[in-house]
């Protein structure tokens, strides 16, 4: 018989097994929350709230100014991209007319789980339009990388699709 004073019912292995699955949730949780509170997560930027604060307007104007620019970016890069060896990227860019677009070029290698290892490397212009550079990457994993030509008053972006750098080839 269950009563108040019989304490047997505390030993019951059912009712043991439902108190230790209640702490294990409460301490899963508790762990999940002490991480979310103590590390940044990189998908987005640090300073987001205060950088390039800009309303809908401003953002949409700057995207029909790219869009107005039309300039085609060609991005040559090998098929096996190893982690710590330089690698070779050859970058065309030309406007809407197919003329050479002459400037200064900046990639930023961009890594979405690691924003400490994100890096920009300056390409030197090999021929008009044509731009030349070597990225080591630090580590494997997924990177982008996002171009940025700037001619006098007038810059463009334009990023890459996701790519897997190996540890050995």
């Amino acid at each position: 018989m269950i009563s108040q004073h019989n304490k047997k019912g505390l030993r019951n292995p059912w009712l043991l097994g439902m108190i230790g699955l209640i702490i294990l949730v409460l301490v899963v949780n508790g762990t999940f929350i002490w991480f979310a509170t103590h590390s940044r997560s990189t998908l987005v930027d640090r300073d987001y709230s205060t950088k390039d604060r800009k309303s809908n307007a401003a953002v949409v104007s700057d995207l029909q100014e790219q869009k107005a620019l039309a300039w085609k970016i060609t991005v040559n890069k090998p098929k096996h991209i190893v982690m710590g060896s330089p690698t070779k990227y050859e970058i065309g860019v030309v406007d809407h007319e197919g003329l050479p677009v002459s400037g200064i070029m900046e990639v930023e290698t961009y890594r979405a789980s690691d924003a400490s290892k994100d890096f920009t490397t300056v390409f030197q212009e090999t021929s008009p339009g044509n731009y030349q550079g070597y990225i080591s990457f630090p580590l494997k994993g997924y990177w982008e990388l996002r171009v940025r030509v700037k001619r006098e008053s007038v810059v463009f972006e334009v990023g890459t699709d996701r790519f897997m750098v190996a540890t050995k080839p």
